[in-house]
């Protein structure tokens, strides 16, 4: 297609479209009979251009004008209950569905350091010796670990928890704009640490207490570390390999999925930190405890890979609707 002659061609429409849209608080019912028409047709215009050509000026153009035009065909928005319904029921679960390969792997590896790390602690004398003297260490395993769950207030606590488990996320996320490369690093500093701990803990014969501990809130606190790292490192890797689409629309769009990823982490990891505010440490046998962990992970794969499943067959990408593919810049 001759971009230049079809923009020649059809400019008139795009303009008397936009004359519409300015006006439309005084439009007689024959201009919003045109209205409508010029809608459908600049719409199709849109879709031309996008498959034929990569003038990302003239996308966002012809993206923003229909956007425009529809919200004064429909009138107001929808009703912020639908919205939150479509978030919670589509744009957050389709986002992660389709991250799955990616958090899974952040998964498998981060386990695999914890592992490691903590045979390696828990076998070598000598590498315990540098985290402090012999009574120090079973002040840790014997009191420390266990206190720290129930030393604070349970609703400071989940606060702090909640927190902490946020910023995680947010710097997974946040690094996606250097291509997710230091995300792998944050990851490994958390399961250092958690190897490092569960190597003292084993060691000590206190394995039991560390996983009855851990198990009730780590499961889905967990989970959406490694959602956020997924996604974070997915972003970063659609700059380096965007497909057969303009790298500026791949950008636009998983940048977009990725903040309703964010926003929902908020509500997951708010209930992480319930669990382990009020749960971890109640005086529920660990069975107990570890069953309610337990369901809260399943509850929130089923969630994701229901309704992130059934949006993904749909066609869904977790996107805004109708939002423009690029940003028109001078």
């Amino acid at each position: 297609m001759d971009v230049d002659a079809f923009v020649l061609a059809n400019r008139p429409t795009w303009d008397r479209l936009d004359q519409l849209v300015k006006k439309r608080r005084q439009l007689t019912g024959a201009e919003v009979d045109e209205l409508v028409d010029l809608y459908q047709r600049v719409s199709t215009h849109l879709s031309m251009v996008r498959s034929a050509s990569s003038d990302a000026v003239l996308v966002g153009r012809l993206s923003g004008l229909v956007a425009r035009a529809r919200s004064v065909i429909t009138g107001a928005h929808a009703p912020l209950w639908r919205e939150l319904v479509r978030f919670w029921t589509v744009s957050f679960p389709v986002v992660a569905y389709r991250a799955w390969r990616w958090w899974l792997g952040a998964a498998v590896g981060f386990f695999i350091v914890v592992v490691l790390i903590a045979v390696w602690v828990a076998s070598n004398p000598d590498v315990q010796a540098a985290f402090g003297t012999p009574s120090e260490i079973e002040q840790l395993v014997n009191n420390d670990f266990a206190s720290y769950y129930s030393e604070h207030p349970a609703g400071a606590f989940a606060l702090q928890v909640w927190l902490n488990n946020a910023w995680v996320a947010l710097q997974c996320i946040g690094f996606s704009i250097l291509l997710g490369i230091p995300i792998p690093y944050v990851l490994f500093q958390n399961a250092a640490n958690l190897g490092m701990i569960g190597g003292l803990m084993f060691e000590a014969g206190k394995g039991d207490v560390f996983l009855g501990l851990l198990t009730p809130h780590g499961l889905i606190e967990l989970t959406a570390v490694f959602l956020a790292a997924g996604v974070g490192m997915r972003l970063g890797w659609s700059v380096v390999s965007p497909g057969d689409r303009p790298r500026g629309q791949v950008l636009a769009e998983q940048g977009r999925a990725v903040i309703a990823v964010a926003v929902g982490l908020v509500a997951v990891f708010l209930i992480a930190g319930v669990i382990e505010a009020f749960v971890t440490p109640s005086p529920l046998p660990t069975f107990a405890r570890i069953a309610i962990g337990v369901t809260a992970e399943l509850a929130f794969l089923a969630y994701v890979f229901h309704f992130g499943g059934k949006a993904a067959r749909a066609g869904e990408t977790g996107d805004v609707d109708n939002a423009p593919d690029v940003v028109p810049t001078s």
